[in-house]
């Protein structure tokens, strides 16, 4: 397992409520990639922060809803706990306008992951217009009948239909991939969207897949990188698309997507969510 033991997980946390972008946390995603060369994927990690507040210049509070797209070629990931804490700093500050907390959010993610940072501030009542709670148009694989007997992963369980069959469209999805943070080891639940076309993937297989990672250790972007790769070597789809909805733990949501296809994730957002 890789060492984040120079993070700030699972250490004792000072609450600043100044303004602070030094809280934030960069990790270099090399560090769990075994090669930046060849990805074979697009994608981004869509993250939500349902905590955002500041003070105007009358000093009254003001909240927000933030969507943040951090492309998945930067250079560097924004360790979790070290986000909620920047984002915390903010409580106390006074802000002339709301593009200024924008303008200052792009500039200081940007920065730490030496990539472009996309960044969206919702008004409480407008967010759930623009992004309503659904899901895709696809098969849930969780009532399978099937005996579990790993849970570590193991893409031993993934196959698919011989390549002379007919290639399927689909979209498959479960609501029981679990994964554990690699420092503190708290439970983080998702639910993971697989959309292919190719040789069909069995089904049994794919959930037994899934429940494998239940006593996985790592971050939700090398988890859903790992699905990806381990789909694409044992059922070689022609075009692949692997998105994981995980719930939200101090205030934030992090959203990993990875796609042959299209760099940006769908729309929805999960019921739990």
């Amino acid at each position: 397992m890789v060492d984040h033991s120079d993070t700030g997980l699972g250490k004792q946390t000072v609450y600043a409520d100044q303004y602070d972008a030094s809280l934030l946390f960069p990790i270099a995603r090399a560090k769990a990639r075994q090669s930046e060369a060849e990805l074979g994927f697009v994608g981004m990690d869509l993250w939500t922060a349902f905590e955002i507040s500041w003070l105007n210049a009358d000093g009254l509070p003001q909240l927000a809803i933030g969507e943040f797209l951090f492309p998945c070629t930067s250079e560097s990931i924004v360790e979790s706990k070290s986000f909620k804490l920047y984002l915390n700093s903010f409580i106390q500050t006074s802000f002339e306008s709301r593009q200024q907390v924008l303008d200052c959010l792009v500039t200081d993610l940007s920065a730490a992951v030496a990539a472009n940072v996309g960044v969206t501030l919702y008004e409480l009542a407008e967010y759930n217009g623009f992004n309503p709670i659904s899901e895709p148009n696809g098969i849930c694989v969780d009532q399978q009948a099937v005996v579990i007997d790993s849970y570590q992963p193991d893409a031993g369980l993934l196959f698919s239909g011989l390549e002379s069959e007919s290639e399927v469209s689909e979209i498959l999805y479960s609501h029981l991939l679990k994964t554990n943070c690699p420092v503190t080891d708290q439970p983080d639940w998702a639910s993971v969207y697989i959309e292919y076309r190719g040789a069909s993937i069995d089904r049994a297989g794919l959930l037994k897949y899934i429940v494998s990672f239940r006593q996985h250790q790592d971050f939700h972007e090398q988890c859903v990188e790992k699905i990806f790769s381990d789909i694409m070597q044992r059922c070689k789809p022609a075009e692949l698309s692997v998105y994981a909805r995980y719930m939200r733990r101090g205030g934030l949501d992090i959203n990993p997507y990875r796609s042959t296809q299209q760099s940006m994730p769908p729309s929805y957002r999960q019921v739990r969510q």
